[in-house]
């Protein structure tokens, strides 16, 4: 009589074939592998496998085989299956992404699976399939921006130098405005969330006015200052340094972070600047707001206390923005930066060249 070969699994293993069985959106083959030995790890013959999962002799022996050769990596394997191969299908599916990638639809700025299926004369389920493998989503897309800044890397090295190794005896602080706000107010009452239903808002809003956020996050401690005022010019962002001044000690230097505006630039500004040697300006490159850390801070804002609030005034809005200020001054953090200068400007110069030259073959 022959005897199976006993199947023995590492935590790790267990673990992954755990997950494949009771995944959803695993592939059933692979369910169905996973399960298999799963129940031979734990000692079932494979006359009670088969009849468990509903499957044959030759499928549970292939498997289990499979496992004692290649481990894991092997149940996603499918052996190579004999043949001619379908020349035609192949040649369908490179047009297929030659078309997606290098053309336009007449009507359209992207393909869908079923204008692409009508122009080739295939199905729409070929098309979706052969996007799937090759890793193609036109119906999404992402914004982006290179810096054009002709000093983009003495300024990125600069400022991730502040981030990376602050100066002692000093204060670092992103700083920036986050401009015309906007109190709005929905024009009905929002349902309230419940059980199997989420809350709702109208669509539609009453502007109730605008102010503009000034605020200034200490990288080392997390703590921020923020003032709300009416108006954007380089006399609200005069204001604003004066209160980081009172605010912060007399004794450390402060450098600031913060982007090309033409306010932060004014000869107001810079001749106050120079009265006060303590103050140090740093310029982000141009097109390169995430290189400000008071955009992530500035993030959390509008997603927690902004979008989906409704404000009668501007009172109101003004409000609501200081309290989370004060919120999270009682338990202030700050963001981390990991990202080291060399690798930014590596990923950059690799954009550029794709942007510029075209990708590689």
């Amino acid at each position: 009589m022959r005897v199976a070969k006993k199947i023995k699994l590492t935590e790790a293993e267990r673990a992954t074939l755990l997950r494949w069985a009771k995944g959803r959106s695993t592939p059933a083959r692979q369910v169905l592998r996973a399960k298999i030995l799963l129940l031979a790890a734990d000692g079932v013959l494979n006359k009670d496998i088969m009849r468990e999962l509903a499957t044959d002799a030759q499928t549970v022996k292939r498997w289990r085989d499979r496992f004692l050769e290649k481990g894991v990596a092997g149940l996603k394997q499918d052996a190579p299956r004999g043949g001619r191969k379908p020349s035609k299908r192949e040649q369908l599916a490179a047009e297929i992404i030659r078309k997606t990638t290098q053309e336009r639809p007449a009507n359209a700025t992207h393909w869908s699976t079923r204008v692409m299926a009508k122009t080739l004369g295939t199905s729409h389920s070929m098309v979706q399939r052969v996007w799937q493998a090759a890793g193609l989503k036109p119906h999404r897309v992402k914004s982006f921006k290179l810096s054009n800044d002709p000093h983009f890397a003495e300024k990125l090295l600069a400022v991730v130098g502040l981030y990376l190794n602050p100066p002692d005896h000093a204060l670092v602080l992103c700083v920036d405005e986050k401009s015309q706000i906007q109190a709005l107010d929905r024009t009905q009452p929002g349902l309230p969330l419940k059980k199997g239903r989420c809350g709702t808002m109208t669509h539609d809003y009453k502007r109730n006015g605008t102010t503009t956020l000034f605020a200034a996050l200490e990288m080392a401690e997390g703590k921020l200052w923020g003032a709300c005022m009416h108006r954007h010019r380089h006399q609200e962002w005069l204001k604003f340094l004066r209160l980081i001044d009172r605010e912060t000690p007399q004794e450390l230097d402060l450098h600031l972070i913060v982007d090309n505006y033409r306010t932060h630039k004014h000869e107001k500004v810079q001749a106050w600047l120079k009265r006060r040697p303590r103050f140090h300006i740093h310029f982000i490159p141009t097109s390169s707001s995430w290189l400000n850390l008071i955009e992530r801070w500035f993030r959390d804002l509008t997603d927690k206390r902004i979008r989906r609030g409704s404000f009668t005034s501007v009172g109101e809005l003004t409000a609501a923005i200081m309290s989370y200020v004060e919120e999270h001054n009682l338990n202030p953090k700050s963001f981390t930066w990991t990202a080291k200068a060399e690798d930014i400007l590596a990923k950059v110069e690799r954009a550029r060249a794709v942007l510029y030259n075209g990708p590689s073959a």
